[in-house]
């Protein structure tokens, strides 16, 4: 499969990344669309913008949640299950894939970031790992979730925390660096 990464060199003979060509086009269209067709669209109007989504190739169950405000860097890396959310002011910054399962919410102005920058390479070099949310999982507002956390089934992330590491299920974290503030009841589905 083609990458969407190009190696620049400059003059200074510094390689540093982008994004080829084709992928700049998609975003730049997918963004024309969601601004033109979604951002100013009636909150209620979910099914629409998921509708908008999967055009661009995004995974999405007709029963998830995504606002008119949130930020998708490119739908086709977004998988979401039944009832998972995206609220307000969710910047999703998914240069590699974000799976949301089951009835994981993502609070307001949460930042989802699955890439980041190698600061010991001369060439400050670009590189993405996958974020995933489990089943239950609360990222509450204005926390961030860094590259290649994965986080468990009914993991609370307090507001304004920061995880950079993998969270176990079923526990509540807080801070920056998050950590174990208790563990969370389970919460078991009766279907």
């Amino acid at each position: 499969m083609e990458s969407d990464f190009d190696l620049i060199e400059n003059k200074e003979g510094f390689v540093g990344p982008t994004f080829n060509l084709s992928n700049r086009i998609s975003r730049l269209i997918w963004q024309s669309v969601w601004l033109l067709a979604a951002r100013w669209t009636p909150v209620s109007l979910h099914r629409w913008r998921i509708f908008l989504l999967r055009l661009f190739g995004a995974s999405i169950s007709y029963r998830a949640y995504v606002y008119p405000s949130v930020n998708i860097w490119a739908p086709w890396n977004l998988k979401m299950d039944d009832y998972a959310t995206l609220a307000a002011g969710v910047n999703c910054y998914n240069i590699a894939k974000v799976n949301m399962k089951k009835r994981a919410i993502v609070s307001q102005f949460a930042y989802l970031c699955t890439g980041t920058h190698d600061y010991r390479d001369r060439a400050f070099p670009l590189f993405a790992k996958p974020i995933e949310i489990g089943e239950r999982a609360w990222i509450c507002t204005s926390a961030f979730v860094g590259p290649g956390v994965t986080v468990g089934d009914g993991v609370v992330l307090a507001a304004a925390s920061v995880a950079f590491k993998n969270l176990e299920s079923w526990h509540v974290y807080v801070g920056n660096p998050a950590v174990v503030q208790s563990a969370r009841p389970m919460i078991v589905d009766s279907n």
